[in-house]
C-alpha cells in the first residue's frame, strides 16, 4: 500500500486530497524547477508522517512555523531554508484557492531574514571581460559566439545552448534581432549589436538552420554543460584564477552595465528580471565610498 503522505503520479482514484494539490502543484512547472519544487514537497511530505500529521488538512500556521524551525536545526542556512519554503508556500497558496482547505497556513508563517546586499557569484570587472572575449574568439568560433552570448547579452546558459540560427534571422527597428525563450518559459527578444552579430555569423558559417553553437570536435550541438566546460577553458586560456561559470558572464554583463552607467531599470530589461531588487543585488557601486551619496550631498551643501 502506498505512502499517504508522499506525492505520486497523477492517479486521482486512489490519492488524497493532500497528493491531489501536490500534482495539481507541480503541473504549473517544468524541468528543473519541477525536480525542486517535488524534491522541497516530498521533504514536507516525510515530515508530516514523521508528526502524524495531513500534509494539508487540519494544518495550521503553528505546523508551519514548526517545519520551518526544523529545518533550520538540521543545518540548514537561513537563505536555504527560504529556499526550501518556495515550493510548501505555493501549495498553501494555491491549495486555498482551489478550494481545498478554507485559508492558508503559510501566508503569515515568519521566514528568516536574510541580508544579502550583492549577488556572491565572482563575475568579471570591466578588463577582465574583454580578454575573456578576446581570448574566446582565438579557440573557436563557437567559443567566441558562447562568450558573447552570455557575457554581452546576459543569457543563461542553457538559453544560450539552445540559441538556432533562425532565432536571430529577423530585423526589428533596424536591429537584427534574437528571440529566445527563457526562464519560466517567457518569450524575449533582444537587438544584436554589431560585435555580438559578428562573432554569431562566424559562428554559423555556410550553415541556415539548426543549432548554433556546436561542439567544436564532434560537431554535435551543445547543452548545458558543455556550455560550462567552454567557459572554464576561456577562463583558463585568459589567465582568470578564479572559477567562473556560464552565471559569471551573466553576472559580468549586468554588474557591468551598472557601472557603465546603464540605468536601472534599463539592466532589469537586459538581465530579464521579474523584479527590480534583483537587478540590484548586482550594482557593486553600492558597496563603493567612492560614489556614495554623502559626497554629492556635502558637495551640494558646500556649493562646490
Amino acid at each position: 500500500m502506498s505512502d499517504p503522505t508522499t506525492p505520486l503520479p497523477f492517479q486521482p482514484t486512489t490519492m488524497t486530497t493532500a497528493q491531489l494539490a501536490a500534482v495539481s502543484y507541480l503541473a504549473r512547472y517544468t524541468g528543473r524547477t519541477h525536480t525542486l519544487y517535488a524534491y522541497q514537497l516530498r521533504q514536507r511530505f516525510a515530515w508530516c508522517q514523521t508528526n502524524g500529521l495531513d500534509p494539508l488538512i487540519g494544518i495550521q500556521r503553528a505546523h508551519v512555523e514548526l517545519y520551518i524551525r526544523g529545518l533550520g536545526d538540521h543545518g540548514l542556512m537561513d537563505s536555504s531554508v527560504n529556499t526550501m519554503m518556495h515550493a510548501v508556500r505555493g501549495y498553501f497558496r494555491f491549495a486555498h484557492i482551489d478550494g481545498l482547505i478554507g485559508s492558508d497556513p503559510a501566508v503569515y508563517a515568519r521566514l528568516p531574514k536574510v541580508h544579502r546586499d550583492e549577488s556572491r557569484t565572482q563575475g568579471l570587472d570591466r578588463l577582465e571581460l574583454i580578454r575573456f572575449l578576446q581570448i574566446a574568439q582565438t579557440l573557436t568560433v563557437h567559443h567566441g559566439a558562447l562568450a558573447y552570448l552570455l557575457g554581452i547579452n546576459a543569457l543563461r546558459a542553457s538559453e544560450a545552448a539552445a540559441v538556432r540560427i533562425e532565432d536571430y534571422a529577423d530585423t526589428l527597428r533596424g536591429y537584427r534581432v534574437l528571440h529566445l525563450v527563457g526562464k519560466g518559459n517567457k518569450p524575449a527578444t533582444m537587438p544584436l549589436t554589431v560585435p555580438v552579430l559578428r562573432v554569431l555569423e562566424a559562428c554559423r558559417g555556410q550553415r541556415n538552420t539548426g543549432p548554433l553553437i556546436l561542439r567544436p570536435v564532434t560537431g554535435n550541438p551543445i547543452d548545458r554543460r558543455d556550455a560550462y566546460r567552454m567557459v572554464a577553458r576561456i577562463a583558463k586560456a585568459a589567465g582568470i584564477p578564479r572559477h567562473i561559470s556560464p552565471h559569471s558572464l551573466r553576472h559580468a554583463a549586468i554588474t557591468n552595465a551598472l557601472d557603465a552607467g546603464v540605468p536601472l531599470r534599463d539592466a532589469q530589461i537586459l538581465a530579464r528580471h521579474a523584479d527590480p531588487r534583483t537587478t540590484e543585488h548586482y550594482d557593486r557601486a553600492r558597496g563603493n565610498l567612492d560614489r556614495h551619496g554623502v559626497h554629492f550631498l556635502t558637495a551640494y551643501v558646500a556649493g562646490v
